[in-house]
């Protein structure tokens, strides 16, 4: 009987022991040594660089290409309009939020509110048909073509949304830096794909014809990146990015006419910044 109560007593205390070690190793554990089960959100700004590319117009009484069209960015510079909810789409901007299916892996959704702008007065070579209007109206076979108003007027300005999800690793790099306490600061490298949709708003005037400027599910894209994320008090971040893509757009609303299309395929880079927080529910 002794015996058996001498064995009890030594399984109670080894089980307490035992408790009180992992409850021990759980609160020494920081809350950035694992991701898993995590959300995060973040906003920010981006600028962006574009291919060259060539543009398909078409309608009832024309259809001509213009090859190798030059565009460039909207860019807005450090302004308070990327926090004013009245004006929150007049930059360019970024939004993303997502979740940690392991500490390593997570996905994510957001929308790169880029903006895509047509160099005016530039000169590039048309090739098509134009019946009408005046003075427009001619064939053209890779004629050189002054980009002027009363000709074309072409951007994805409000804008050229790209609404997407990525699928991302993250690597924390703390310890190459030597920082020990990553509850305080944490140094992590990020690199994912992404697919989507172009949902751009598209302003054009076109040989004259009332300006048109809606949204319209105009195509797809893909894309690669790579970014650094420096968290800091565990729960906020700061993460900059390097963000190439592939944008096909078969149909895309020029004129007030549903007839009126264009198409247009180009690369892009994106260069972005964008603040965060990362928290569990």
């Amino acid at each position: 009987m002794k015996k058996l109560i001498l064995l009890s007593a030594f399984f109670v205390i080894f089980l307490s022991m035992n408790s009180y070690a992992q409850d021990q190793i759980k609160v020494q554990e920081k809350y950035t040594a694992h991701n898993k089960g995590k959300f995060f959100v973040s906003w920010g700004g981006n600028r962006d660089i574009y291919s060259k590319s060539t543009v398909n117009f078409r309608g009832a009484n024309y259809n001509f290409t213009v090859a190798n069209m030059v565009s460039h960015d909207k860019p807005k510079g450090w302004n308070i309009d990327y926090i004013n909810p009245l004006v929150m789409t007049t930059p360019q901007t970024n939004f993303r939020m997502g979740y940690f299916i392991s500490d390593h892996y997570s996905i994510a959704v957001g929308i790169d509110h880029m903006k895509y702008v047509m160099t005016q007065d530039q000169t590039a070579n048309v090739s098509g048909y134009i019946d009408s209007p005046l003075p427009h109206a001619a064939t053209y076979i890779n004629t050189p073509t002054v980009m002027s108003n009363s000709f074309l007027m072409y951007e994805h300005t409000d804008g050229l949304n790209y609404i997407n999800t990525e699928f991302s690793r993250h690597d924390d790099f703390s310890s190459v830096f030597k920082i020990k306490n990553t509850d305080k600061i944490q140094v992590n490298l990020t690199e994912g794909v992404g697919v989507g949709l172009l949902y751009p708003k598209t302003n054009t005037t076109l040989l004259g014809k009332p300006r048109h400027d809606d949204f319209h599910v105009s195509g797809y894209g893909a894309s690669v990146k790579a970014g650094l994320n420096i968290t800091f008090l565990k729960y906020f971040y700061i993460q900059g990015e390097l963000k190439e893509g592939y944008i096909n757009m078969p149909d895309i609303r020029t004129t007030q006419s549903a007839v009126d299309r264009a198409s247009q395929h180009f690369l892009f880079f994106e260069r972005s910044i964008a603040f965060g927080g990362i928290f569990k529910i």
